[in-house]
């Protein structure tokens, strides 16, 4: 995978995880816990409690492990296409790989790449779940001080298996969608792409948001 490629992948991944994390706060909080009445007194709730802080807990974490992650993705995406196609990413556009072999790709860079976000993913969730306040005086400590604090307390408390909790879900969820999500990509691509040309910012921007 080019180098450009990767850092691409890591600055849209951060900024992604940036403007998305307050909502998946609320997300886990009002699937996890029954004390908000929705959305709204789930927002107001965690303000009032936490600041805006509150709306951050367990991201730097996800932000740290984007690289990661999206190398696995992008990196064994790419190499299942060369091994099903035996064409270099440079000769794709030329010989564009088959759907099937898209799919195929994208499935298997899904499913290990689950794997790799399994730890990371628990850890956020179980930091996104604490609601007391960072800083307070006088108050209850929260279990876990921070994710470095969780990851330690979990691999204590239930071995390097409890760090892999729900790994089989996040499988079962992005194996398949993330199959469809680069045949859904490239489809677009080449639909907005004339031939023999690399695709433009919109045409990849647009196959990206689809």
């Amino acid at each position: 995978m080019p180098v450009e490629e990767f850092v691409a992948g890591w600055i849209s991944g951060a900024v992604g995880l940036v403007l998305g994390h307050p909502f998946d706060t609320i997300k886990v909080r009002l699937q996890t816990q029954n004390t908000y009445q929705g959305i709204v007194d789930c927002i107001r709730k965690t303000y009032r409690h936490e600041s805006v802080l509150g709306f951050f807990k367990g991201m730097s974490f996800p932000i740290a492990s984007v690289a990661l992650v999206n190398s696995v993705l992008f990196g064994v995406y790419s190499n299942t296409l060369l091994a099903l196609t035996a064409t270099s990413h440079q000769e794709r556009r030329a010989q564009p790989p088959s759907y099937t072999n898209i799919f195929i790709a994208g499935c298997t860079g899904g499913l290990l790449q689950a794997y790799c976000l399994a730890p990371f993913d628990l850890i956020k969730v179980r930091l996104q779940n604490q609601t007391e306040p960072r800083m307070q005086i006088g108050g209850s400590e929260p279990r876990y001080r921070g994710p470095v604090h969780c990851a330690v307390s979990i691999l204590r408390e239930e071995g390097p298996q409890g760090l892999f909790r729900g790994s089989w879900a996040l499988v079962l969820r992005d194996t398949p969608t993330l199959g469809m999500y680069f045949v859904t990509y490239e489809g677009l691509c080449r639909q907005y792409t004339p031939e023999g040309q690399n695709p433009s910012k919109w045409g990849g921007w647009g196959g990206g948001t689809a």
